[in-house]
């Protein structure tokens, strides 16, 4: 499914849950009233979602019209005018709380992206997402994510290989694993092996991995890590890292970092809608 008919599908569940057999509350506004209204930010963050805000209206009501002044991915200031929106104040009404709801939350997911980012500004590392998102937001999160300056690791079980250390103990060893990988992966497709402490990762290079996924090291751990490497696998570390040490982990020289908190943790953006103008 590509993001369009993602973003869709998403917002058609979420207007499904939220109107139902109708809005109760709009429907005491008359049917021909037009209202023009804004959208501001009550405090500084990272702007995204805004297709998913516009798919809303566009599914209550395609005669509603949003002019967005910024575009996602740009930081924005306490106070701040993001769009305007006008047309029929039935559908701005049923459509304001889902839209701001894809809005906040992808902005939040945003925001706080772009803060590990730039934690680490000047390291050689990236900072990756994983898979813990909210169910039924996948893509939308990954996208704001890359919104914020950080890159997707995969997007699911179905588009990379990552050997846990469940997988290692089912296939009885790394090698076994990784051997069993690469003779049913397809050629395209990435192979990354998590192993948990030194003697782990020296097997796994001997198995002439690609990329290994660092899980619970130390900085120090790290440190040993990348020298016993030698740029032979590119590194990955996990587990126990947040805003208050990246910079430390980072600077061990690992490759990447994954964080799960950039996803799974959201605090949504503080925005609303202001009625300018009804007739």
């Amino acid at each position: 499914m590509n993001i369009q008919n993602d973003i869709t599908e998403t917002v058609r569940c979420a207007l499904a849950e939220d109107v139902g057999a109708g809005d109760l509350t709009a429907a005491l506004i008359p049917a021909d009233a037009r209202a023009e209204a804004q959208v501001i930010t009550r405090e500084d963050a990272v702007l995204c979602g805004t297709a998913w805000f516009d798919e809303v209206f566009r599914q209550v009501d395609d005669r509603i019209r949003v002019v967005w002044l910024i575009k996602d991915g740009d930081a924005i200031r306490a106070g701040q005018t993001l769009c305007n929106a006008s047309g029929p104040a039935r559908g701005l009404l049923t459509g304001e709380r889902t839209a701001l709801n894809f809005l906040q939350l992808l902005s939040g997911t945003a925001t706080r992206t772009r803060q590990y980012v730039d934690a680490v500004r000047g390291t050689k590392t990236i900072v990756l997402d994983t898979r813990k998102t909210i169910p039924g937001l996948r893509r939308a999160q990954k996208y704001a994510v890359a919104c914020g300056g950080g890159q997707n690791h995969r997007m699911g079980l179905y588009d990379a290989i990552l050997i846990k250390e469940n997988h290692v103990a089912a296939a009885g060893s790394i090698t076994s694993a990784l051997e069993a990988a690469r003779d049913s992966a397809p050629r395209d497709v990435s192979i990354e092996i998590e192993v948990e402490n030194i003697g782990q990762l020296r097997e796994a290079l001997a198995a002439n991995a690609d990329r290994l996924l660092l899980d619970n090291f130390s900085v120090e751990e790290l440190k040993a890590a990348v020298a016993e490497t030698r740029g032979q696998a590119k590194l990955e570390a996990s587990g126990g890292i947040d805003l208050s040490n990246i910079r430390a982990f980072a600077e061990t020289g690992v490759d990447y970092i994954s964080i799960g908190d950039m996803t799974k943790t959201v605090k949504a953006v503080d925005l609303s809608m202001r009625f300018a103008h009804a007739s």
